[in-house]
């Protein structure tokens, strides 16, 4: 018997609802593989817009004017919020309607994104550092304050990720080769990051602390289990407090290393890839929100202080000819 081809029945443009044309998206995702987080956050953008368009509407039905509308609702109902918040669940509803309008169920348009002011990125101070990476008594310390101590060294000294830290297993952390290996990566791009000699050694003492089997998770709770988003979090919270530091962000690790690595004179091609950034913008951003910091060691850079200090003895020779 030969099977026939079940003929598929193609929506009229215009006559696809918005709910079922964003399930066709979530599809479309779910079929790429992407990540679970993200496929919750188109889901979380979409309701969002929902609530103020309202259900059942039809795909046509949303224009460039419906895109303002949201926004100016936006910002009178929440105030308080962000430009750059704002800008990411715009982002997730601009991925969703550009498919809709790929689809043909939807008239195209663009979707112009709110222009954010760049600030100054927030990092830990020198001093915050020091009193975060002060190694605790092992004699006289819990297990989670250890492995604390152990997760903020870590963040320090690689830009990681929580989600790429949370992923990593004991065998992924190479003491022989000073390899650290990155399995999950936000572009789902494993990479391998060098491993710096003073992280080298916390991890020696850390792994050889918290025992275990090399498939087992390096950053673990009391019982052996993972540590989950919340969790994590939580343990750098509680740890900073205990530290009095009031900062508390584990993304600011992430900051804190790329602007001293623009401020030790690190290139950025190799921040790059450390950090696991597909293209350069990133980096660039790093090096233009860090500019009050530029001032450092600026004499030694600026090209009339070089020259001025190279002409100084020669200079002074010569005055010393005059007087003779």
């Amino acid at each position: 018997m030969v099977a026939t081809r079940q003929k598929l029945t193609v929506q009229p443009k215009g006559g696809m609802t918005l709910e079922d044309a964003f399930e066709q998206f979530i599809q479309s995702k779910t079929v790429m593989n992407v990540a679970g987080e993200t496929i919750k956050h188109y889901r979380n953008v979409f309701r969002y817009f929902l609530e103020f368009y309202g259900a059942g509407r039809l795909c046509a039905d949303v224009q460039e004017r419906t895109i303002t509308e949201y926004l100016v609702h936006i910002r009178q109902t929440k105030p308080g919020l962000a430009t750059k918040t704002v800008n990411t669940y715009v982002k997730g509803l601009r991925a969703i309607f550009y498919f809709m309008m790929a689809s043909g169920w939807m008239d195209e348009f663009k979707i112009t994104l709110p222009r954010v002011e760049e600030t100054i990125k927030e990092t830990y101070s020198d001093f915050e550092v020091q009193r975060l990476i002060k190694k605790p008594d092992t004699k006289a310390c819990s297990f989670a304050e250890f492995r604390n101590w152990a997760m903020v060294c870590y963040f320090l000294a690689t830009g990681n990720r929580l989600s790429t830290a949370r992923s990593l297993k004991i065998s992924d952390v190479d003491l022989t080769a000073d390899e650290i290996l990155i399995r999950k990566t936000k572009n789902r791009k494993q990479q391998i990051i060098p491993m710096s000699s003073e992280l080298k050694a916390v991890m020696r003492e850390y792994l050889a602390y918290r025992k275990g089997e090399p498939d087992d998770f390096l950053f673990c709770n009391s019982y052996g289990d993972p540590l989950s988003k919340d969790g994590m979090e939580g343990c750098i919270i509680r740890y900073n407090h205990s530290r009095g530091v009031t900062k508390t962000s584990i993304h600011l690790f992430r900051h804190t290393f790329a602007k001293n690595w623009i401020m030790n004179g690190g290139d950025m091609f190799r921040l790059q890839k450390i950090l696991g950034h597909s293209t350069l913008d990133m980096v660039k951003n790093y090096v233009e929100i860090y500019g009050g910091d530029l001032k450092k060691d600026y004499d030694r850079f600026s090209s009339l202080d070089q020259a001025k200090a190279s002409a100084e003895p020669q200079g002074r020779q010569s005055l010393k000819m005059r007087s003779r």
